[in-house]
């Protein structure tokens, strides 16, 4: 994709969704009440930028919007030790999903920050999305080093070894999920996806 494709591209996931994260990212909005809210239309540009006026003609302004998304990326890498920055254009770069790019504006932050949870549990959605699981691994660690009890970083865990086929490792988080929050949504389409990791991997 190139740059301009990519521009016009987070326009068009602006203009839908406003930019609407986080963390919470696909997974955590998954898991409910204990995700991390989604972040509104002002909170997911510079701090020091104008706020977008709801409901009017602005706000729908291709133009527009493709400055202000410009202005954040430009932003963070201009200024490296901005934590506020990377993190924004970390959001940014996953809702058009650039996981490559989120995992570097977020280690950035992570540099400056190093025990924010938010950043810790983003760097294993991200990572996780991109297939670097052993990555994903060690930060939903760090994060729930943070946060034991955490049941939408338990949950996330639990989907990535099931996504990658690791039995042993998708019963263990399966078992720490269900310990958690014994009545967890997600928990009987896990076991039926471990159930089926299983038979498969039986010789047959």
């Amino acid at each position: 994709m190139t740059r301009d494709n990519l521009l016009f591209a987070i326009i068009g996931v602006l203009l839908g969704f406003i930019v609407g994260f986080i963390f919470a990212s696909t997974m955590s909005q998954r898991y409910g009440p204990t995700a991390t809210p989604a972040l509104s239309a002002n909170q997911t540009l510079p701090a020091d930028h104008p706020p977008l006026q709801g409901g009017g003609d602005d706000q729908h302004n291709p133009q527009q919007v493709l400055a202000q998304v410009q202005a954040a990326l430009a932003k963070a890498r201009s200024n490296p030790k901005d934590f506020d920055s990377q993190v924004t254009a970390a959001k940014l770069e996953y809702q058009v999903q650039r996981y490559d790019e989120t995992v570097e504006f977020l280690l950035k932050a992570n540099q400056i920050k190093p025990d924010d949870y938010e950043v810790l549990a983003m760097l294993g959605e991200a990572n996780m999305e991109a297939a670097h699981y052993d990555q994903a691994e060690t930060w939903y660690k760090a994060a729930l080093a943070k946060k034991p009890g955490d049941v939408s970083v338990l949950a996330s865990l639990a989907f990535m070894y099931l996504q990658k086929g690791d039995a042993k490792g998708a019963e263990k988080a399966i078992a720490n999920l269900e310990k958690a929050d014994p009545s967890n949504q997600d928990l009987p389409q896990f076991r039926d996806k471990l159930a089926s990791l299983k038979s498969s991997e039986k010789p047959k």
